[in-house]
């Protein structure tokens, strides 16, 4: 079970790391202010998905999500707009800790601060509804739509710099013993 384990790491890895650098990349595309952003929303997702299910007993190996803004859907007055009632799809995949599927779609019309998503979502974990979810989280934080500001500066400053930190991990798989 342990030889299982090992081989299966640098898939779960390269899954991660796939996946952080979706996430990155998409980020040049979302809108400044105003409306839902597909990556805030795919990561509050996993987020708060993930916390659910270890909630209701399953341990989480990992889970991944996606998110799209489905354009022109909320009534905007033009679809390429950002429109604060926007509607994203999600789409999360994962896997316990048992090796039991986990799976959750759905629908997303408000993202809240990165604690909490609301919407109409089903979760999954090997084929059978686990839960079904118009909230994930704690919707008591203000929107992301709405732009924080620190303590003590005024709407007309403008942001300071900060500093960006890169980790690099290198990971060196070890060959299992010869069977004899």
């Amino acid at each position: 079970m342990g030889a299982m384990r090992r081989r299966r790491c640098p898939r779960t890895l390269t899954a991660i790391c796939l996946a952080g650098a979706a996430v990155a990349g998409v980020t040049a595309c979302e809108p400044a202010a105003g409306g839902l952003s597909s990556v805030a929303v795919a990561v509050t997702t996993d987020k708060t998905t993930t916390s659910t299910l270890e909630r209701l007993g399953f341990d989480v190996r990992w889970l991944s999500c996606t998110a799209r803004i489905d354009e022109g859907k909320a009534g905007s007055a033009s679809p390429k707009s950002p429109s604060p009632s926007g509607v994203a799809t999600v789409d999360c995949q994962g896997e316990t800790d048992s090796e039991q599927d986990i799976t959750l779609k759905g629908k997303v019309t408000e993202e809240r601060s990165g604690k909490c998503v609301r919407g109409d979502l089903i979760a999954k974990v090997d084929r059978k509804v686990v839960f079904r979810a118009t909230v994930l989280g704690n919707c008591s934080g203000a929107p992301t739509r709405s732009p924080t500001r620190p303590p003590g500066h005024s709407p007309s400053e403008a942001p300071g710099a900060t500093a960006t930190v890169t980790v690099t991990v290198t990971v060196t798989a070890t060959p299992d013993p010869p069977r004899k």
